[in-house]
């Protein structure tokens, strides 16, 4: 959790946590959360987003070919996160690559522009790491690799990097039960990341602050971060900066999450309006995000009272989900057979809430 004033100190910490993560991993596994612990890192982010470059002089020599290496294995995690959930093997295999491909790196030769893109690199991966601990319910272990990636995207000089990780600290804050600290995290990463971060990525920002807000039931402030997050999105133009590990930030991710905000807000008839909108992401594709959706539309169908249109849209869920390795995408499913409980007498209310309790492990 150590978020060091000094780079050179931030990457011997970092190097040294990659290169004994598995035996970490062992000792620290849970569904522990502590939001205390993301104090001083995000205080100290805010304050200074940014460290002057930094060489260094130590094993071998760092080139395009291992940046490149690492980039790839980012994207292809995120990419089978998406469709098979943070318990996939690919999430342990970036977990091998910070230990082994990393680590060494971060103490190797390097220029100082070299360097730059190695620690936003390595950022990136230690963020999709904790992502996949989020979903499968290890909090504490999450929590270690997000802040590890916000202060090494610190040491990168890179503002915008520092944005999408505590936007993504906001949602796990938001996730265990903590939506206004969560909201406060996500309109500082906008703040911060304003006249430095691509509209994408402050896009990502927006949206956690509303699905913040929703949680909340603040539905003012909600449905004004829905709109930033609008706006920003449709000012995309073609050519312009648009990073990569954010493509998947579109209007019908928007839609998506968009759905679940207004069905925190105890509004259904909004959740089916945004859930229209959010047909266009393929299931075979944005598997975990289209069965999360289906069970927040059935949880919304139930809030009007419409058992038989809930009953579908869970059973919807419950297929997709079955084979994606997530507890966070198994919780909305478990939420939905709580929503049942006064048509539990129904048979195939009960069909559904056995099916689901046997199918799906627990929710963490």
């Amino acid at each position: 959790m150590d978020f060091a004033r000094d780079p050179v100190d931030a990457i011997r910490v970092a190097a040294t946590y990659w290169r004994t993560v598995d035996r970490s991993r062992r000792q620290l596994i849970s569904n522990g959360f502590a939001i205390a612990a993301f104090s001083t890192p995000v205080t100290r982010w805010l304050a200074k987003p940014t460290d002057a470059p930094t060489s260094h002089e130590g094993g071998r020599q760092v080139g395009r070919s291992d940046l490149d290496e690492l980039w790839k294995a980012a994207d292809e995690a995120r990419q089978w996160d998406s469709r098979f959930g943070g318990g996939n093997w690919k999430a342990s295999s970036v977990t091998e690559c910070l230990r082994l491909s990393a680590a060494p790196l971060l103490t190797g030769t390097y220029t100082e522009t070299i360097g730059r893109e190695l620690f936003a690199a390595t950022a990136e991966l230690s963020r999709v790491v904790g992502w996949s601990a989020v979903d499968t319910g290890h909090h504490d272990v999450a929590q270690r690799h997000f802040v590890q990636a916000l202060r090494l995207a610190r040491a990168a000089g890179n503002v915008e990097s520092g944005c999408y990780v505590l936007a993504t600290m906001a949602l796990q804050a938001f996730l265990r039960g903590h939506p206004e600290e969560a909201a406060d995290m996500a309109e500082g990463a906008y703040e911060r990341g304003l006249g430095h971060a691509a509209p994408r990525v402050l896009a990502f920002a927006k949206l956690a602050e509303a699905r913040a807000h929703g949680r909340t039931g603040n539905t003012k402030a909600a449905k004004a971060a829905l709109g930033r997050t609008e706006e920003l999105l449709d000012s995309i133009r073609p050519g312009s900066h648009d990073p990569e590990q954010l493509a998947y930030m579109t209007h019908a991710r928007l839609a998506a999450d968009a759905t679940e905000v207004h069905r925190d807000l105890a509004d259904p008839q909004g959740a089916f309006a945004w859930n229209e909108l959010a047909e266009p992401m393929p299931a075979d594709r944005f598997t975990r995000a289209t069965g999360i959706r289906m069970a927040v539309l059935a949880t919304s169908h139930l809030q009007n009272r419409e058992l038989e249109s809930g009953l579908t849209a869970a059973n919807t869920s419950l297929r997709i989900l079955s084979n994606v390795h997530s507890a966070r995408a198994h919780s909305y499913l478990h939420d939905v057979t709580r929503a049942l409980t006064p048509w539990k007498g129904h048979s195939d209310v009960a069909d559904l809430i056995h099916r689901t309790r046997t199918d799906l492990p627990a929710a963490a």
